[in-house]
């Protein structure tokens, strides 16, 4: 199954929101893709769905760092206590405005973290994730 089908945005800027909405449904049309201005909202969400016994689906989830009542940090702790089906089902790119050296490399250092973005998401690197994860995957 290919990671290209879904996609999950998690950003309290609903800008960001809509413009990676766009770029990836430019890209890839055929995508489902789901945002969240609510980090808490978004992590039931990924815990529910990608849990299922039923489905093979698999996401890119787009997080970012800085948001009201749960962080990026706050949501990796969470997501690091899912069972191991949905993070195997769930890569996470950290999409953040944030160029503090120490993001950075708390997120790198992060098992769950593929690769930290700097906003805006543009063509060339949501093409690269889902070409560099389908490889993984022996699709690409």
């Amino acid at each position: 199954m290919s990671y290209l089908q879904n996609f999950v945005i998690v950003d309290d800027d609903k800008l960001n929101n809509k413009l990676c909405r766009s770029i990836i449904e430019k890209i890839y049309p055929e995508s489902f893709v789901t945002e969240f201005t609510d980090p808490v909202k978004g992590f039931e969400y990924i815990a529910d769905k990608y849990s299922q016994p039923d489905t093979d689906e698999r996401a890119i989830l787009l997080l970012d760092i800085m948001m009201p009542v749960m962080d990026a940090w706050a949501f990796l702790e969470a997501f690091e206590k899912l069972d191991d089906t949905v993070k195997q089902r769930v890569r996470i790119y950290i999409l953040s405005s944030s160029i503090d050296k120490n993001d950075m490399s708390r997120a790198q250092s992060n098992k769950y973290v593929e690769y930290y973005l700097i906003k805006p998401l543009t063509r060339e690197s949501i093409k690269l994730i889902v070409h560099v994860l389908n490889k993984r995957l022996g699709i690409a």
